[in-house]
């Protein structure tokens, strides 16, 4: 299955909180969309990995993902060498996306920003045709997205381009409530996190109004390309509809 947009993340649900209401957007315009979590998340305070795992399938029907697979890397501890590349490696050359979404280059997670240097990496060797892998035990063809946007997660950076999600948001909250495990539930009776706050919940409709009002729509989600994004002439950015 070729993908058009592959959203790579560390951790089940980082993907909904920064970039449900993009692949939402792309999903709803009959384009395929896919997801690939490296860590079950399994050192998070509240639930466990098969209750992530579940939440995560949940979500993927909610978002309107065509595939959402688990990588199995180990939470905190997974490192950006050869072999957790050649792993995300295997998956780019698998469904040749167009277009990668990714981790924050840094946040206050430190398993973010280690995982968006590694994404970027493997991207870069998937490119490479001496860099060998299998499917199915048949070598796979060597593939390079076009562009790697990396998410703004919790620490807010400026971002390259943002987008409107202002049709997809409300669907956007349906996917991250997926994760009853994690986000704010009065009911529970798990330890109280910093992502389980009401706050936090609210914080990230604020950060969508927010980004949404920089290009004058309701709801926008932000990301950072570090290569330049250009366009064929001014047109492009005026009169969106007729690119």
């Amino acid at each position: 299955m070729k993908l058009h947009v592959l959203a790579i993340a560390v951790h089940p649900d980082d993907i909904e909180l920064s970039a449900a209401g993009t692949l939402i957007t792309h999903a709803k315009k009959g384009q395929q969309v896919g997801i690939v979590d490296l860590t079950q998340g399994e050192l998070g305070t509240r639930g466990s990995a098969e209750i992530r795992l579940q939440e995560a399938q949940n979500a993927a029907q909610i978002m309107g993902v065509a595939v959402r697979e688990n990588a199995g890397m180990a939470d905190g501890f997974f490192r950006n060498d050869e072999e957790h590349q050649r792993k995300i490696i295997h998956y780019i050359r698998k469904y040749q996306p167009d277009i990668v979404i990714a981790n924050a280059l840094a946040d206050r997670h430190p398993d973010h920003g280690r995982a968006g240097r590694l994404i970027a990496d493997a991207c870069f060797l998937a490119g490479l045709r001496k860099v060998e892998t299998l499917e199915d035990g048949k070598p796979q063809a060597a593939w390079r997205p076009k562009r790697i946007f990396h998410m703004i997660q919790d620490r807010f950076a400026e971002p390259t381009i943002i987008v409107d999600i202002s049709d997809a948001f409300e669907q956007k909250i349906e996917s991250m409530k997926a994760y009853k495990s994690q986000f704010h539930d009065p009911t529970s009776n798990e330890p109280m996190t910093y992502i389980a706050s009401q706050d936090f919940s609210e914080a990230i409709k604020a950060r969508a109004m927010l980004l949404g009002k920089r290009i004058g729509v309701k709801y926008g989600e932000g990301f950072i390309c570090e290569n330049v994004p250009g366009v064929s002439d001014l047109d492009m950015l005026v009169y969106p509809e007729i690119a």
